[in-house]
């Protein structure tokens, strides 16, 4: 689901239609351009923060959810 902070919206979850995807990743700053979600669905391309405080962010585009692997994300200081 799109997170309603970021975009003041936040869709209805619809079943077979809204991604419910998370996948696992090693760094708090995610890359996205919604093709994972599947071929044609992309949007462009954001980069996601993750909060020192949190282990997951979810794109605001495509609702995909990117979570922490854990003990990962340390070295991440910009």
């Amino acid at each position: 689901m799109r997170d309603g902070r970021m975009t003041q919206y936040t869709p209805k979850l619809i079943e077979g239609v809204t991604p419910v995807q998370r996948i696992e990743v090693t760094s708090r700053k995610v890359p996205c351009d919604g093709e994972v979600a599947g071929p044609g669905l992309g949007h462009p391309r954001v980069w996601l923060p993750m909060n020192p405080n949190q282990n997951q962010v979810t794109c605001p585009y495509c609702s995909i959810t990117y979570v922490l692997k854990a003990g990962a994300g340390g070295d991440d200081h910009h």
